[in-house]
């Protein structure tokens, strides 16, 4: 399949970028190196380029029915600049892709979605949208090749983008935005959320607003250490959130309850596949997502076994890394009901060794 290329990949070979493929995209992997690029933002700020998410519209009457229909998440109780964070369930227990729902008024939603997924999601909606007779009370429009997303992570995200904006940065609640005037460009979206755990905001513009909102962010943030970071450092950063990716923690199979989705899957509402893991809930979950934190010295891997003292399979590692904030391997993966309270030692098999590990609370990295 022939690579996308975001607007700016131009701009980021420049400034020194490893570019790699990542979700039929090529994306900058990294500038200088991952540590250094976590640490940046861990401790002050850094911007990512993260223009290969999908964005669609969803506008009209019927809208939010829509929304409600295919999303877990209980979207009326979103307000104007609020957003939610949600999954879209599949008919056979899964999940289609996770995604961000943003309500600029009552009558229209813009939907976040996952890079790899946008057609995937953009085809599941549609067909909701035209089985349920939505098509006379919902426009759809996918406005992802025409945007550019910048994500500014860190705790001196505010402090770097204010001179850029009459908006109060600083009061901004968590997962709120505003549409307003950024770098001298107008209707652009401000949100307070972000894939790091370490604060800060992400910045939607036009593709013809990108490049002057780049600089102009790279040049308030200069005297506070900004520095542009790549997607090795959003993988660790995100990790030690205990934040799931997509494809890896939650994909088209497992269940949503099991990989801890359950603080935003609603029954007091009908949504696809709703009645199936109400049921699943009643019944009790037979394995589940955990977090593990290794004592011995190793670095668990993606698909890693993870076993008993006596070499039993329990599961495997769905994500890990070396943490560079704790200095140790850390990851997450699918046990059994029964191993997955904190504390409980847990095996990773490295090659044919078993290196123990043990299961916390996440996230890994406590604010």
């Amino acid at each position: 399949m022939e690579l996308k290329h975001i607007p700016l990949e131009n701009i980021h070979e420049q400034l020194g970028a490893k570019m790699v493929p990542f979700a039929g995209y090529l994306m900058p992997v990294r500038y200088s190196s991952d540590i250094e690029e976590h640490q940046t933002v861990r401790n002050g700020v850094g911007i990512f380029d993260v223009s290969h998410m999908g964005e669609f519209i969803l506008k009209g009457d019927r809208a939010l029915e829509l929304i409600q229909r295919v999303s877990a998440n209980d979207a009326s109780l979103l307000y104007d600049g609020k957003v939610q964070y949600s999954y879209l369930p599949n008919e056979k227990g899964g999940v289609v892709d996770d995604l961000l729902v943003y309500q600029i008024s009552p009558v229209e939603f813009m939907l976040v979605v996952n890079a790899s997924n946008i057609d995937k999601d953009w085809n599941w909606i549609k067909s909701h949208m035209e089985a349920g007779n939505f098509a006379d009370g919902v426009d759809m429009v996918n406005i992802s090749d025409d945007t550019c997303l910048f994500a500014v992570q860190g705790p001196l995200a505010a402090q770097a983008l204010q001179p850029l904006t009459n908006a109060k940065l600083d009061s901004m609640s968590y997962y709120t935005f505003e549409k307003t005037d950024f770098a001298g460009c107008p209707n652009v979206i401000i949100s307070a959320t972000g894939y790091t755990g370490a604060g800060g905001f992400e910045i939607y513009v036009s593709n013809e607003q990108a490049e002057a909102v780049f600089k102009a962010i790279l040049e308030a943030g200069a005297p506070h250490g900004i520095k542009p970071i790549g997607l090795g450092a959003r993988d660790t950063l995100r990790l030690e959130m205990g934040f799931c990716l997509y494809g890896n923690d939650v994909d088209d199979v497992i269940s949503p309850l099991e990989a801890g989705l359950g603080w935003v899957t609603k029954f007091t509402k009908d949504f696809v596949n709703s009645s199936s893991l109400k049921s699943q809930k009643e019944q009790g979950l037979v394995r589940k997502l955990v977090g593990f934190e290794m004592i011995d010295r190793g670095i668990p891997r993606s698909h890693y076994e993870l076993c008993t003292a006596d070499g039993t399979h329990l599961g495997e590692v769905t994500s890990g890394t070396q943490s560079p904030t704790l200095s140790k391997g850390i990851g997450m993966g699918y046990v059994p009901s029964d191993y997955s309270k904190p504390g409980t030692e847990v095996f990773v098999k490295v090659r044919d060794r078993l290196l123990k590990a043990q299961v916390v609370k996440l996230p890994f990295v406590k604010k």
